[in-house]
């Protein structure tokens, strides 16, 4: 009875790290039980969205949730924009109370999922990898130095990335700047091309260039770009590389540790590197009514902590390729909400635009399922 138990120990172990995509050789017992390798099973190991070739992809039914959590995650981060432009204080001092506030539903999440995965490790130990949480004290909590740079690194770029983009909305005209930092599916391709050596098929490049020639369209097309200036430009440009970085710092994270995780010490870190220059460029740091408050609570709560969880979930299943250019629903979304809630006028040019951009979606989810 001993050494069936030890044997179905052994095997519960070696299921947890497959699905968790560590799939290690097992050495056999004096017994010889649990003769196993990585190799003799290869054939039916899945290695993880980032060891797969982008241009071969076949997902199979349970990542249709991550893409549906992925869809979500956009739609929600996609009520950003509104939020904004209701919140009292300027933009510097929004997109800090943005991250700050967001803290509080993580930390609960944290917390609950920890004791969650203390609970499903005792008992199962391959259930808590397959909701995304490793059954390993390590991967639960960083334990050394390049672990805290693997969960707070993504969050460094972000807050670069929104300060790179307010200075750019100084320096150039808002149509340029909002159409430039929505560029980083294409900084995404270009990374995972030159580094990665992921080339993705023609398909993909084809939903790429429908989907950006729709933002195009969405934001005026090219009669609305001009009027700004070559530096303004080149910020933002600047800045949708810093969020294309910020997309795949963020997947490799997610093959490591979990999402609550990685939420928690790169919203910190974000926080941390956007408040000195909302300190420096924004008169006032605090809204003065509750109104104000309410504001930017439900723009931290529904659109960092929610989406972007939602979006760090999907990346441990998603590549970041296809998840940077689905992504660019976020725009659609905040013009029909401009629309019902702002009131502003949506032109046909406009409706025009969003529906190329959910065309060439679409196009790049038939490249990738």
């Amino acid at each position: 009875m001993t050494s069936r138990r030890f044997a179905a120990d052994r095997a519960a172990d070696r299921a947890a790290d497959r699905v968790a995509g560590r799939d290690m050789p097992i050495k056999a017992d004096a017994r010889g039980e649990a003769r196993e390798t990585a190799g003799d099973r290869s054939h039916d190991r899945d290695p993880g969205p980032a060891a797969r070739p982008s241009h071969a992809l076949s997902l199979p039914s349970g990542d249709r949730a991550a893409l549906a959590g992925l869809i979500l995650g956009g739609v929600l981060i996609g009520c950003s924009p509104i939020f904004v432009r209701l919140s009292e204080v300027g933009a510097a001092s929004t997109a800090f109370w943005r991250l700050a506030l967001a803290l509080l539903p993580l930390l609960l999440l944290s917390a609950r999922s920890t004791t969650r995965l203390a609970a499903g490790s005792a008992a199962r130990p391959g259930q808590a990898a397959r909701a995304g949480l490793s059954a390993r004290p390590g991967r639960t909590h960083p334990a050394d130095l390049a672990g805290r740079l693997t969960v707070s690194l993504p969050g460094l770029i972000l807050g670069a990335e929104l300060v790179a983009w307010h200075v750019s909305l100084q320096l150039t005209s808002v149509a340029n700047s909002t159409l430039l930092v929505n560029m980083a599916p294409v900084f995404v391709v270009l990374i995972s091309w030159g580094l990665y050596r992921r080339v993705p098929g023609q398909l993909f490049f084809l939903a790429l260039a429908v989907t950006v020639a729709g933002v195009v369209v969405l934001k005026g097309g090219p009669a609305a770009l001009g009027g700004g200036s070559l530096l303004g430009d080149g910020v933002a440009l600047f800045a949708a590389l810093l969020y294309a970085v910020y997309i795949l710092l963020l997947g490799r994270a997610r093959q490591h540790y979990a999402t609550p995780v990685i939420m928690i010490w790169s919203t910190s870190a974000a926080a941390l590197s956007v408040l000195p220059f909302a300190l420096l460029t924004e008169p006032a740091l605090f809204p003065v009514t509750l109104a104000g408050w309410a504001v930017l609570c439900a723009l931290s709560w529904i659109s960092q902590a929610s989406g972007q969880s939602l979006i760090a979930w999907a990346l441990a299943f998603l590549p970041a390729t296809f998840s940077s250019l689905t992504l660019l629903l976020q725009p659609v979304v905040a013009a029909l909400l401009a629309w019902a809630v702002l009131d502003e006028a949506l032109s046909p040019m406009q409706a025009l635009g969003g529906l190329i951009v959910l065309a060439g979606i679409w196009i790049a989810r038939k490249a990738q399922f």
